[in-house]
Order: structure tokens, then C-alpha cells, then sequence
């Protein structure tokens, strides 16, 4: 009686660990966050979503990654003041919250109204700009005033570089990766 009742204890046991072994292996990850089921996002890490407006992610990114390969190489990093001048529309040497992230478009006359009571979301350029939430933008917007000046367009190349926490000389996806929202 007691070698069966020891015998149950020890299928039961394997029948638990395979039970877990299972499920986390159904559960892992297979692909990063910046990738959606069928691989990367369009334009690298950020894609769709909050953080970019459309396909590629947060603009400053899109601009850096002149390959486009989802991560800022050496050279990408060196070339980045180069890079952002792009950004600078008005050509005013800063680049404004409003060049960082541009309006959106105007609503569709055909697009439903929205219920009285909705939240409104703010604009670009309405009211003192938001948290950077990006660490390309912590890094990059050093005053924390969502633009950047002439200064800090200049130090890119030293404000990225501090971003590589592997100090391989290049940026990857998950030094890129936006952070979570602050508390």
C-alpha cells in the first residue's frame, strides 16, 4: 500500500512539472516586442501605436536609422546631428515639439462624433509638451522641454552613445525601446 500511494505521489509530481514545462514553453516569446506576428514592425522598433504616428515609430528614430534596419549603427550615431537638421522645417536651428511630432489630420467629415463626455486627447503644441517617453528622447532633450535647440542637436552624437548600456557602438532595438509610462 505505502510503495503505490509513493508511486501516485511520484506521477502526480511529473504530471505537474510536464503540466508547467508545457505552458511556459506555449507562453514564451518568440518574437520582440517591437515585432508583430508575422516580424518586424514597418521602419524598425515603435511601428504602429503611441509612440509614432503611423508605420516606423517615433520620428527622431526614423530619422536616425538612415538603413532602416530597426537599430542606429556607429556611424548612424556619428551622422545623427546631420540627421536631425531634417527635422528642422522652419529651418530656425531648434526643432520644435510640433516638427518632432507633426498635427494630425484633420477628422473626415464622414468620421462619427465622438460622445460629448469622451476625454479629449491633447495636440501637438497645445499646452507645456508631454514627458519624453522614448530614451532616444530622454537622451536626446536634455532641458526636458519636448523640443530640441541648436545645443542639443549638436550633442546628439554623445547623448546616443550614452544610450548603448553593451557599449558596442551601436544602438539595438532594446536600447531603443520606448519606456514604460511613468507612474
Amino acid at each position: 500500500m505505502a510503495g503505490e500511494l509513493i508511486r501516485m505521489k511520484i506521477i502526480r509530481y511529473f504530471a505537474l512539472v510536464s503540466s508547467l514545462a508545457a505552458a511556459s514553453l506555449l507562453s514564451a516569446q518568440t518574437t520582440s516586442p517591437a515585432d508583430g506576428p508575422r516580424g518586424p514592425r514597418p521602419g524598425g522598433p515603435g511601428g504602429h501605436g503611441p509612440h509614432g504616428r503611423g508605420p516606423g515609430g517615433h520620428p527622431v528614430i526614423r530619422t536616425l536609422d538612415l538603413d532602416h534596419n530597426g537599430e542606429l549603427s556607429t556611424a548612424e550615431i556619428a551622422a545623427a546631428a546631420t540627421s536631425l537638421q531634417s527635422l528642422d522645417t522652419d529651418r530656425d536651428g531648434t526643432i520644435s515639439a510640433n516638427e518632432l511630432r507633426p498635427p494630425l489630420p484633420p477628422r473626415p467629415a464622414d468620421a462619427p462624433t465622438p460622445p460629448a463626455d469622451a476625454p479629449q486627447r491633447p495636440r501637438p503644441g497645445d499646452g507645456p509638451p508631454a514627458r519624453p517617453f522614448s530614451p532616444v528622447m530622454l537622451a536626446l532633450d536634455a532641458n526636458g522641454d519636448g523640443a530640441l535647440s541648436s545645443q542639443e542637436i549638436a550633442n546628439a552624437p554623445a547623448s546616443l552613445a550614452a544610450l548603448d548600456l553593451n557599449k558596442d557602438g551601436k544602438l539595438t532595438p532594446d536600447e531603443l525601446r520606448p519606456l514604460p509610462p511613468a507612474r
